[in-house]
Parts: structure tokens; C-alpha cells; sequence
């Protein structure tokens, strides 16, 4: 048995992965990265828009603070975070964005005087001062009430994921690629690692640490159509879900994306449309204002997504042999504005689509459809990261239920998520990792290599019928026709019923090749087990909630329902032998909250059924707020009086902007 050793164990290889991995790295502590690609290969590249952070420096985005940027993300959620760690996350990011620049990120930049911008499909001019010039600029992103999204032209996921890289390499972090966990050591209630397949020669290894930390991104992939990498299938979650103790959260949450294009589901990010890019129907119509008055398309996500399909089903659509979309129309941007801030998505227009979006009228516009693109479950944490249920394993970025997301998340708000949180519980992770020590013996080490090594036996002796390409098909399939954007009961029910099925038939195959390495249908034959089980996770979870929150819309449950539904999932997978998950759910506590619930923002009022604690917690805090004013406390004073948070580090210390106070 090959048994490696460190002080911290980080699976994962992106942003979160890496800066959590950095900040253990920092404190003494020998950390191990591991990663199925090459870090600066990971899905994290693949973020273009980019990063929100209350900076306040350039002419739109002047006033913004904290307290802007969590009422926005909270009312993002749909009143579904956990808004102690939406308080963690703004008060930290724009310490995190300027921690960036010092590594390297080519911050795009204010510049002093006139430029032209298109603002609601016509050019404005906006006049930067003096004193903004040189300062990280912004642009317009969905659900904001100000400019908050820092980037690097459409490269910022690329530019952050090399800055934070060659940041972990600077501090001789152990990175190893093409590695995969296949489950996780524990013992006690406790995680002492993972047992890991190189996926080179096959071999499987132990890697045992003193704690243990899952960056592995989403499970976009358990749909057909998503802007997911093929790498991010959910089974980072799966593996902790595995262990009968950790639980994932809010896994019936699933984001998608308005603009991916058509057929390929590559993403066009959202500056495009913060930007001052339209969307616009058969008719060359632009739809949105029809809808959404006042946001248009810079609404949230989850309003455009369901926007854009009802208008396509009010016979609105665009006919194509893949199906009907309608049309992003950037060409009214100007061809130097998008070869300058838009060049990769007129790069991908053009290779995938043979079209050049800088070029005027129809025949630059690009065809968009919603699909899946985040997952705002995952494994369920704490506040410092670490399970709720299993010590000694943390998890951050997309692969946790952190939850500062709740129900929807904003746009740039997860690319901000994963070196913020890595920030954040990258330095609990640390501590955790500084204040426990290896206890498990190797006994019990050899008993989880050994029940991988026979569970792979057992995969290459199985001599069924089925086809493990053909069940990952059908799942694929089921999620998007059944746990798609528009959800109602009877399909929800068949989802989950024909799931576990698929579940019980991956035991039924044959697995052509007997070899251990450089076996692609062995591989599958292990995933697609784990991908059915988060994604039977989504589709309970789903059938079960009956109401409409942020992404989880029901056709037959239209309101959101704050009297039955102010929860949070929790699916455990108790026993190696179920087909489906045990759901719990734990309340949200709205006697707590900074914000109760209220109104959004969207659609008619009167889709709510109230919860009667949201108006005595609302007057409380009225209360509150209007006593401390009395008193001349500022709003940092005001807002601990409130909800109170900790940070580690020096993270709680106030930002720095023009003119704040």
C-alpha cells in the first residue's frame, strides 16, 4: 500500500482549490493539491465576465459598499443564503481583488475623461474624474444596483486562475495532476483523507492528512445541455456524500445561464449583456422590456433563463435543426468595444458559429438558449467550511453549500466566491489542520484502499447487458427534459423513479476492457454511479420542494413559500445499498436575519406566502437601525448591532474606497 502523507489535503485543482491551498501553505503546513487536469487547465479558466467586489471606483459604481453588495446577493438568493457568510463573503472581496492585483491580475483599469457606453441599447457617455484614473474598473452585471464586476477584458477566470497558480508555486505548493479521489478515510466522525486513482497508470494510492478539503466544482454535467467542463461531474460531492455522514445541501438549486451559445452550450458571458448587449426574438423584437420594465435583460439569471423559454413558448422563437433559440445581439456595442472587452466571445462566434458578432444587423447576432451552468448545492458546511456533520473535512467554491448563493446566485459572484471563500476557509482549513494531528491507524487506512481495490474487481467482473454510456445518456436526458428550468410534480416524480433505475442497471453492465489503466469505459463505470446519486439528489429534493425559490421554479407551485419552505435541504446517503437519498431539512432562522424576507424585485407582487416572523423581524430591525442613527453609529456599528460575523486574519478590518465612510 502506498500511503502519503501531509499536513493538509486539498482535492481540486481551481480557484478555491488553490487559494485554500495557498493559505495553508503560508502557515507552515505541507499542502497537497490534487487535480484530474493541470491546474491552469481547471474549469475556473473557462470564467470570463468577472469578479464582484464593492470597490466603488469608477463613475457607476460610485457609493457602492458592503452593504449594497449583500442586499443584492441576498435578495439574489431569493432569501435562501445563509447571510452571516454573505456578510463574510462582501466585507472580504474587495480585499481578495486587490490581494489579486498584488499577484499579478491584470485588472482592467478606470481611465480618466469621456468615453461611450450603451446603456439600455443607446450610447451614453460616462465622464470618469481624475482621481478614479488607474483605479480596477467595472462593469454592469445582472441583480446589481451598481457596477461591481471587476475583469480582465473576457479573460478574468484565466488571468485569476494563472495569478493564483503561479501564487501556490511560489509557495511550494505539491500540486499533482491527474489524480482522482474515489472516496473518502474517515473514522470517528472524522476525515483523514482520501483514497486516489492515478489516472495514469491506474494505480490507487492513500493520501492521509490531518484535514481534508473538496474544491472539485459543480455537477453540471448530470445535465445534457451545460456550459460545464466534462471534468465537473459532481463527484467531489458524491464522495462526501458516500461517507453515510456528510451531507450535501440545497441540491435541487441548479442555475442556468441565458446566453450559451447554439448548438455547442459554450458560454457568452454576461458582460455581454452588462456590456449593453440585447436580446432579441424572431422578429428581431427586443423582448426583455416586455417582461422585466425596470432590469430588462440585467436581471437576475433565473428570471432571464424563464424569461427567454416563455417567450419561445409564446411562439416567439427562432427555428434551427437543434431546436428554437432566440438571438444576442452585441453588434450595437461597436467593433472596437468587442475586439477590446468581448474578444474571446467574438473568437468563439466565429470558430463555432462562423459568425462575427462586431458585424452590424442580423447577421451578427448570436444564437443563445438557457442551459445549466452552476450548481448552488453542494456539500453542506459551516461557516468556517468545515462539514456540519464530518470533522476534518472542509469544502469550498462551487463544490460547497457554503451558502452565500441560497436559490440563485449573481453573476460574478461565484468567480468572486472562490478566492474569497478560499480566503476565508482556506485560513480555518489551516487552523484546523495547525490544532489536530494523524490519529487513524493503518489498519483502518488499508481497509478503504482495499474496498476501492475490490469494488474496481467487481466492476471489470460484472456481465449485464447494459451499456454505461447508454445509462450516463439517459440520465443526461432526464435532467433536462424533467429537472430542467420549469419543474412540475408528475415529471419531477418519473425523474426520480427512472433514476433509480438507471442507478441499479450500472451493476448490470460489461465492461469491454479488463485493464486497470487507460481504461476510459472502467472510468465511467465508477462515475456515473456517483453522478446518478447527486443527480437523484436534485431531482428529490426538487419533486419534494413544493414552491418556487430563485432557480427551483414549479409550474404547480408558483409562490415562494416562506411560511412551509424557509429551509435548507439536507440529503445523506446512509447506507451503500440505497437507491435514492434520505432529505432532512434545517430552518432558516429569520429572527436572525439582517434582511427578512420581502419582495424581490421581479415579477408581480402577491407570489409570496409570507412567513409571520418575517414582519416582526423586519420591525426589530427597523427598531434597531433607527435607535443607533439617533445615536450618530456609523453603518459598520449598525450593522454589527444587527448580525454580527467573524472573519480570521485581519480580514474584518474595514475597506477603503473614494469618499467612504
Amino acid at each position: 500500500m502506498k500511503i502519503n502523507y501531509c499536513d493538509s489535503l486539498v482535492i481540486g485543482g481551481g480557484l478555491a482549490g488553490l487559494r485554500a491551498a495557498v493559505a495553508a501553505q503560508k502557515k507552515g503546513l505541507s499542502t497537497i493539491v490534487l487535480s484530474l487536469v493541470p491546474v491552469k487547465r481547471s474549469h475556473s479558466a473557462a470564467a470570463q465576465g468577472g469578479m464582484q467586489a464593492s470597490l466603488g471606483n469608477s463613475k457607476m459604481s460610485d457609493g457602492d459598499n458592503e452593504d449594497l453588495h449583500f442586499a443584492d446577493t441576498v435578495k439574489g438568493s431569493d432569501w435562501g443564503c445563509d447571510q452571516t457568510v454573505a456578510r463574510m463573503f462582501v466585507h472580504t472581496a474587495p480585499k481578495a481583488i486587490r490581494e489579486l492585483a498584488s499577484w499579478g491580475v491584470p485588472w482592467t483599469r478606470v481611465k480618466a475623461g469621456s468615453r461611450e457606453a450603451i446603456i439600455n441599447a443607446k450610447k451614453t457617455t460616462i465622464t470618469e474624474e481624475e482621481e478614479r484614473h488607474g483605479l480596477i474598473h467595472s462593469r454592469d452585471f445582472g441583480g446589481t444596483k451598481k457596477w461591481r464586476t471587476c475583469y480582465t477584458a473576457d479573460a478574468t477566470g484565466h488571468t485569476m486562475l494563472f495569478g493564483v497558480a503561479n501564487e501556490a508555486l511560489k509557495h511550494d505548493v505539491d500540486i499533482r495532476d491527474r489524480k482522482e479521489a474515489l472516496s473518502l478515510i474517515h473514522e470517528d466522525g472524522r476525515c483523514y483523507g482520501a483514497i486516489v486513482r492515478d489516472l495514469i497508470t491506474g494505480e490507487l494510492e492513500a493520501y492521509v492528512a490531518k484535514g481534508t478539503c473538496i474544491a472539485t466544482g459543480g455537477y453540471g454535467r448530470v445535465f445534457r445541455q451545460t456550459t460545464n467542463a466534462v471534468i465537473c461531474e459532481g463527484t467531489g460531492a458524491a464522495i462526501a456524500l458516500e461517507t453515510g455522514i456528510a451531507t450535501l445541501s440545497n441540491m435541487e438549486a441548479v442555475q442556468f445561464h441565458p446566453t450559451p451559445i447554439v448548438p455547442s452550450g459554450i458560454l457568452l458571458t454576461e458582460g455581454c449583456r452588462g456590456d449593453g448587449g440585447i436580446l432579441r426574438d424572431v422578429d428581431g423584437h427586443r423582448f426583455m422590456p416586455d417582461y422585466e420594465p425596470e432590469k430588462k435583460e440585467l436581471a437576475s439569471r433565473d428570471v432571464v433563463s424563464r424569461r427567454m423559454i416563455e417567450h419561445i413558448r409564446n411562439g416567439k422563437g427562432v427555428p434551427s435543426p437543434y431546436g428554437y433559440h432566440v438571438w444576442l445581439d452585441i453588434s450595437i456595442l461597436g467593433r472596437e468595444h468587442i475586439e477590446k472587452n468581448l474578444r474571446d466571445v467574438q473568437e468563439i462566434c466565429q470558430i463555432f458559429n462562423g459568425i462575427d458578432p462586431a458585424d452590424e444587423g442580423k447577421k451578427g447576432w448570436a444564437p443563445v438558449l438557457p442551459m445549466q451552468h452552476y450548481s448552488m448545492g453542494g456539500i453542506r458546511t459551516k461557516p468556517t467550511g468545515e462539514s456540519t456533520r464530518l470533522n476534518g473535512l472542509f469544502a469550498c467554491g462551487e463544490a460547497a453549500c457554503w451558502d452565500m448563493h441560497g436559490f440563485n446566485r449573481l453573476g460574478g459572484n461565484s468567480v468572486s466566491e472562490t478566492v474569497v471563500a478560499g480566503m476565508i476557509i482556506g485560513n480555518y482549513f489551516a487552523d484546523y489542520c495547525l490544532a489536530n494531528d494523524v490519529t487513524i491507524p493503518t489498519a483502518t487506512v488499508q481497509k478503504f484502499l482495499d474496498a476501492q481495490d475490490a469494488y474496481l474487481d467487481e466492476i471489470l467482473a460484472y456481465s449485464g447487458n447494459e451499456d454505461i454510456f447508454k445509462i450516463k445518456r439517459r440520465m443526461q436526458e432526464l435532467m433536462d427534459e424533467k429537472v430542467g428550468i420549469f419543474r412540475s410534480g408528475e415529471p419531477l416524480a418519473e425523474a426520480v423513479e427512472e433514476l433509480k433505475d438507471l442507478l441499479v442497471k450500472t451493476k448490470q453492465i460489461t465492461v469491454k476492457s479488463k485493464e486497470r489503466a487507460g481504461n476510459p469505459e472502467l472510468e465511467e463505470a465508477y462515475r456515473v454511479p456517483k453522478m446518478l446519486k447527486v443527480a437523484l439528489c436534485v431531482a428529490k429534493g426538487a419533486r419534494d420542494r413544493t414552491e418556487s425559490r430563485g432557480a427551483h421554479y414549479r409550474e404547480d407551485y408558483l409562490k415562494r413559500d416562506d411560511a412551509n419552505w424557509m429551509n435548507r435541504t439536507l440529503c445523506t446517503w446512509p447506507n451503500a445499498n440505497d437507491i435514492e437519498p434520505t432529505i432532512e431539512y434545517a430552518d432558516l432562522d429569520i429572527m436572525t436575519m439582517e434582511m427578512p424576507p420581502a419582495f424581490r424585485g421581479y415579477g408581480a407582487k402577491g407570489m409570496i406566502i409570507e412567513n409571520e416572523l418575517s414582519a416582526k423581524r423586519q420591525d426589530e430591525v427597523d427598531s434597531i437601525r433607527e435607535k443607533l442613527e439617533a445615536e450618530g453609529k456609523d453603518r459598520h456599528e449598525i450593522q454589527d448591532a444587527l448580525m454580527p460575523f467573524e472573519l480570521p486574519m485581519n480580514y474584518k478590518e474595514k475597506n477603503e474606497r473614494l469618499g467612504d465612510k
